[in-house]
């Protein structure tokens, strides 16, 4: 049973920023790069933090019916872009797809299920995703690096896109999320915020 809660009570003491948030400490007045690295990195820690303290029934429990979210399937669905978008666009890495095939094109969703170890596989593989991601970034020689995306796979319209519009696009992809992640982690236990 949930119970009933304010905006005040949010997940860091008094919901307001604290020592102990990840988040409030990254750097501030910086380059384009750092600043676009930074803001990925922290909605990346809010799924995260969002996610703590679960177990595995709680991360598979779908939203409403009919649809298949849960904090899991988003999980294991960002892991899949995070992927797709610097393993495969950007670094041209012929890799497959983590949970999708062209016959479940919703299995990051679908196989979310209540199984510690399908819980434990998604956190490591999305951890697998970002390790890449972050290092790609990083490493790149320019954020005006290009990458072609000619079947509009990546909202390109079938053109370019720099490495710029990708990190974008990927805190977009994040930020879209996190109002659900925030629905879902109301809904099991109340816990609601930032």
């Amino acid at each position: 049973m949930t119970t009933t809660t304010r905006r005040a009570d949010m997940f860091t003491e008094d919901g307001r920023p604290s020592d102990d948030d990840p988040r409030e400490h990254g750097p501030t007045m910086a380059d384009e790069r750092t600043t676009l690295a930074e803001s990925l990195r922290c909605q990346r820690l809010t799924l995260e933090m969002k996610c703590a303290g679960l177990d595995a029934e709680q991360m598979a429990r779908r939203s409403v019916e009919p649809s298949t979210m849960s904090l899991l399937g988003l999980v294991r669905h960002l892991a899949e872009m995070e992927r797709a978008t610097f393993r495969v666009l950007l670094a041209r890495q012929d890799v497959p797809k983590l949970y999708c095939s062209e016959t479940d094109r919703d299995g990051d969703f679908d196989g979310a299920v209540a199984d510690p170890q399908v819980v434990a596989e998604a956190w490591a593989a999305w951890r697998a995703e970002v390790e890449f991601s972050t290092r790609f970034l990083a490493e790149a020689p320019s954020l005006d690096i290009v990458a072609d995306d000619p079947d509009n796979k990546h909202g390109s319209g079938g053109g370019s896109l720099s490495l710029r519009e990708v990190v974008l696009g990927m805190v977009e992809e994040y930020a879209r999320h996190m109002g659900h992640v925030d629905l879902l982690r109301e809904r099991i236990d109340g816990r609601i915020g930032q």
